[in-house]
């Protein structure tokens, strides 16, 4: 390096050091107000642990002699809808599809159809005709505790 290289870094290295001693705060000035509040809390709370305490499982089995009150669950709609049976076919043949055609079910003629509310399976059932108008007849009701197992 050359002598005026080396003068003109010493230059700007003096420089650096006189604005570093500006803006270094005088020893009467105010400390920083953050480090003073940390320093406070550090000293009055000295890490203190809160004490460990065992749960207890307060839940208490329902009792089977109360009578539960459905009245609230009575005016809730849900979907019912029947089933006679399924199929799966590809879109080509789907969008061949014209009046009279006929699509082939997963179901024999004459078993009974499914009764499904809100997409799940609770009775087996015919299909009746009543004043010209479509209904079905229950024939299997699936028990609450088979619906149950059906769900896991």
């Amino acid at each position: 390096m050359s002598e005026d290289t080396k003068q003109n870094d010493q230059d700007v290295a003096d420089e650096w050091a006189a604005a570093l001693e500006e803006a270094a705060p005088e020893a009467g000035a105010e400390e920083d107000p953050w480090a003073a509040a940390l320093e406070e809390q550090a000293t009055e709370e000295q890490a203190t642990t809160a004490p460990i305490t065992q749960l207890d499982d307060d839940a208490k089995p329902p009792r089977q002699d109360i009578d539960i009150d459905l009245d609230m669950v009575l005016d809730i709609p849900v979907t019912i809808s029947m089933e006679i049976g399924r199929t799966k076919i590809n879109v080509r043949n789907l969008l061949q599809l014209s009046q009279g055609s006929v699509v082939e079910l997963d179901r024999l003629a004459g078993e009974p159809m499914d009764v499904l509310v809100n997409e799940t399976l609770i009775a087996h059932g015919e299909v009746v005709v009543v004043n010209d108008k479509f209904g079905i007849r229950l024939t299997d009701v699936i028990s609450a505790e088979e619906r149950v197992k059906k769900l896991k």
